[in-house]
């Protein structure tokens, strides 16, 4: 690592403690209460918006101990209906700085990953309820013969709703409605990098990435699939969406300072990081806080929140009687 050892170990543990901001505090707090739908926990809630809610009981039932999807709505569809006209209506007053992101675009809403949908909500909400995110993210690297690895960045156009003018992955992008991962990877590549098929037949699925961050605008849990994608030496990304204003590409050994950077978006240094782990840049050996970083990019996100729903029912708490 460039610069001095004390120094670098003090900013990445900085660092993987910032894009876990909520799970070290917010998380073990009493002030948010868990957003509950078909008896299942699938969200977090702040206060903020728990004022708000209240306003629709109709569709939201809050409690002291949670909020609760109205049980009265049956099956998938009168659920997003519901929930999505309440959205509506508080984008349409200003009432959150993250739906004037509004994207028409939908991410599911389900207990686990691997179950059925319960709802969907439009992804710029779901910080809101504290939904688990899913997303891909591609490294692309080159084995170059002088420089040795390097690795691919975008650099987020200024327009983006999110993180404008941020330094970024090469490529990333969440799992919408209808999307599975490998589909999104494939799409994600295309749209931001023009990266061809035959090359994306390179594509290796290495790792998962899971953190809880908290930003003004709300809550996100999310989890990333990781792959890997070997580049050719003279290949240069050109984007195709109109969402990325260039690239750049740089050695591992300066990645470190690249992701530490407050240029660099937050939430995709954790898979920077995966990457340079898994790649020796950062060791047992040259990171003394090696094994809690280990654990910072891996929070489990799959079981928090059935914890808690289960501390609940444990404490004598049911949603029938709060």
């Amino acid at each position: 690592m460039s610069g001095s050892v004390d120094e670098c170990i003090t900013r990445l543990l900085a660092l993987a403690k910032r894009f876990n901001c909520f799970y070290l505090s917010g998380f073990h707090s009493s002030e948010c209460k868990p957003f509950v739908v078909e008896g299942y926990q699938v969200g977090l809630i702040r206060p903020d918006v728990m004022k708000e809610l209240i306003h629709f009981p109709e569709v939201f039932h809050v409690t002291p101990g949670c909020v609760e999807l109205n049980p009265a709505f049956r099956d998938y569809q009168e659920r997003s209906v519901k929930v999505n006209e309440v959205l509506k209506e508080l984008r349409k007053k200003n009432t959150f700085i993250t739906l004037k992101g509004w994207r028409d675009e939908c991410y599911e809403v389900k207990a686990e990953f691997n179950t059925t949908s319960l709802l969907k909500m439009d992804r710029s909400a779901t910080c809101l309820f504290g939904i688990r995110n899913y997303g891909v993210t591609i490294n692309g690297y080159v084995r170059h013969p002088q420089q040795g690895q390097c690795l691919w960045f975008q650099k987020r156009a200024s327009t983006k709703q999110t993180w404008p003018g941020k330094w970024d992955n090469m490529v990333s992008g969440g799992l919408s409605v209808g999307h599975g991962i490998l589909e999104t990877a494939h799409k994600e590549a295309m749209e931001e990098a023009s990266v061809p098929p035959y090359l994306l037949q390179n594509l290796i699925s290495t790792s998962c990435v899971s953190f809880f961050f908290e930003s003004e605008r709300g809550l996100f849990p999310n989890t990333e699939f990781v792959f890997d994608l070997e580049l050719p030496v003279d290949f240069v990304p050109e984007n195709a969406d109109g969402e990325v204003d260039t690239f750049e590409i740089l050695p591992v050994t300066k990645c470190l300072e690249k992701i530490l950077s407050p240029d660099f978006k937050t939430t995709s240094s954790p898979v920077v990081l995966d990457f340079l782990i898994r790649h020796g840049v950062v060791t047992p050996e040259n990171e003394p806080n090696y094994l809690s970083i280990i654990e910072f990019l891996h929070v489990p996100l799959q079981t928090v929140y059935g914890r808690c729903h289960n501390k609940m029912k444990e404490n004598g708490i049911s949603l029938s009687n709060i």
